[in-house]
């Protein structure tokens, strides 16, 4: 369903004419009535004479209210420029313009209203004054339709071009619902109500969904569209949700309604920019305020050249790549520049600009999804997912949850080389770098390092530790001399040296313990796999249950190796203790 906006200056007749096309007042508080504007967002709906059910947004004029006109503009699919013949183009007009020009609108019509009230040369003027001010713009090739909200004279002429324009537009539909929210309030017997127009997707009763940025779960309880109760709605409708599980002062305008885990929240993004018409430059210092969806926040722009700007924000806001937004000087009171988002969650901010300059927002989703891999390096699929529009990169590596481009990818398989490399060099004697810490020294997960080093054709696993393929550990004459004086040593008896006693070399000892020349017991005493063997025999050959003084005098031992082998044993499985005995296992 089309969503019809309108847009001009204060009192042109914007809520006049939305009663005459569809007789519903949109104007819906008190205060609105008396004072005779539009303060707030109003509502109302048609169906036109070829069948098309279309709804209205009317929006304030006054500048005052700008940011409520602001929170209803972005989503709509139609713009119905007022401008009042009678007085022509006003300061609120141009700015309003500006804003439709900035969100890139480019399928409206101008109403020139009170018609009645000026003659046909004025009405002429009129209509070429307009023509001119829209010329340049998103809307310099929009019909100008005269009418009079009084007389009814043009209205028929204005639902006809309405009607022809709505066949030229589309909701957009990625799967991926959003409502940002305009109002919200209770309802007696019904609990937290909120609207909004529904974007990207469909929305079913009893569905869960969260509550952006706060992260707050909530159920739909029921779903209102033009008064009708309905089980499921589809995206480009204004939408009433009925929601349960969370309180009326816990979601309210500027927060959106999505699906769990189908959007991501930054404080910090980078996006095209470019500014209004009368702003002759846009400047990094300033008091601006960032409009996005229903929200406003306050902002900074840290990172401004060539239409690419980094902002920051003080709250986290739902954003994902070709979201639409104006920027306002809040010390001029004006809209001074407006964008697209292209890099929802950037890394350093030069770095930052320069990637996000080969970001097509009008890219499809998968094309988006992997352009933005190829600038992260790797991410988790769900962000990338939900910051892509709801893509999946193209050839991407995935690995336990994570996903790295096939560059970073190469990038992360060339590192590991040079790692185990230089392993190899500092410490010759050692089979090769622990797989824990090569994926610590990679700074990935340790699923990740072993993708590396299986995908490698320069490196191999060996027990826990990373070499280069091939590559076998020769030992020098001089550390050959020195094992097997160690080796002799240890063979004469089972009351073996200690470490330190051996006097081996770290290196050595480290390399003979991991290809199994060794077997450690204990921090300082080691016995070779001949001498565990045999004390393996002497454990099989005492009584069911035995104790430490029954395996010493067997093995011909004192209590310094009988207690740490024991101990050993029971760590190894081999034995289990229970109290003063042990058992075979």
């Amino acid at each position: 369903m089309p969503l019809i906006g309108t847009a001009g200056h204060v009192d042109h007749g914007k809520s006049t004419l939305i009663q005459r096309l569809t007789g519903r007042d949109p104007d819906r508080w008190e205060e609105e009535k008396r004072r005779g504007l539009t303060i707030d967002l109003g509502f109302g709906w048609t169906t036109l004479p070829n069948g098309t059910d279309v709804s209205f947004v009317d929006v304030p004029g006054h500048e005052r209210y700008l940011k409520n006109m602001l929170a209803g503009i972005e989503a709509i699919d139609i713009a119905l420029f007022v401008v009042a013949a009678d007085e022509g183009w006003m300061p609120q007009s141009e700015e309003h313009l500006a804003v439709l020009d900035l969100l890139e609108v480019s399928t409206g019509i101008i109403a020139l209203t009170k018609s009645d009230l000026v003659d046909s040369d004025l009405l002429e003027l009129a209509t070429v004054e307009v023509t001119e001010k829209l010329e340049g713009t998103s809307l310099e090739s929009s019909e100008v339709v005269p009418v009079s909200g009084t007389t009814g004279d043009g209205i028929d002429s204005l639902v006809l071009h309405l009607q022809e324009l709505t066949s030229s537009v589309a909701p957009s539909d990625i799967g991926r619902p959003r409502l940002w929210v305009d109002r919200s309030f209770t309802a007696s017997g019904a609990g937290t109500i909120v609207t909004g127009t529904l974007l990207d997707g469909t929305v079913d009763t009893d569905e869960s969904v969260t509550i952006y940025p706060s992260g707050r779960p909530a159920r739909v309880r029921g779903i209102q569209s033009h008064e009708s109760q309905v089980d499921h709605i589809g995206p480009g409708r204004r939408v009433a949700l009925n929601l349960s599980g969370v309180d009326r002062d816990e979601v309210g305008r500027g927060d959106m309604i999505g699906l769990p885990d189908q959007w991501t929240t930054s404080t910090r993004f980078v996006a095209s920019i470019r500014t209004a018409r009368y702003v002759d430059k846009l400047e990094r210092r300033g008091a601006y305020q960032l409009h996005i969806g229903s929200s406003v926040h306050p902002v900074e722009i840290v990172g401004l050249g060539a239409g690419v700007a980094v902002f920051t924000t003080y709250e986290p806001i739902p954003l994902t790549i070709g979201d639409r937004f104006v920027v306002r000087d809040t010390g001029r009171k004006l809209v001074v520049a407006g964008g697209r988002v292209l890099d929802p969650e950037p890394g350093p901010t030069r770095n930052a600009m320069a990637s996000a300059r080969s970001i097509n927002p009008d890219a499809n989703a998968d094309e988006l999804a992997t352009r933005l891999l190829a600038i992260r390096g790797r991410a988790k699929l769900n962000r990338i997912t939900a910051q892509a529009r709801g893509g999946s990169p193209v050839d991407a590596i995935s690995v336990a949850g994570q996903l790295l481009s096939t560059n970073a990818f190469r990038v992360l398989i060339d590192a590991a080389a040079q790692l185990v490399a230089e392993e190899h060099e500092t410490h010759p004697l050692r089979v090769g770098l622990p797989l824990a810490t090569l994926a610590e020294r990679l700074d990935v997960s340790i699923e990740i390092a072993e993708r590396v080093v299986s995908d490698s054709e320069d490196l191999e696993r060996v027990g826990p530790d990373i070499a280069a393929s091939g590559r076998e550990v020769a030992l020098p004459d001089s550390a050959r001399a020195e094992w097997e004086r160690a080796r002799s040593e240890l063979a004469a008896a089972l009351a073996v040296p200690s470490v330190t006693e051996l006097g081996l070399d770290s290196e050595l000892l480290h390399l003979q313990l991991r290809r199994g020349e060794l077997v450690r017991v204990s921090d300082d005493l080691v016995w070779l796999p001949q001498q565990i063997d045999e004390l393996r025999g002497l454990l099989e050959s005492l009584p069911e249950e035995f104790t430490v003084a029954q395996f010493r005098d067997a093995a011909g031992l004192s209590r310094k190796y009988a207690v740490p082998l024991l101990e050993w044993a029971d760590k190894e499985g081999l034995t289990v203790r229970r109290g003063d005995t042990r058992t075979l296992r």
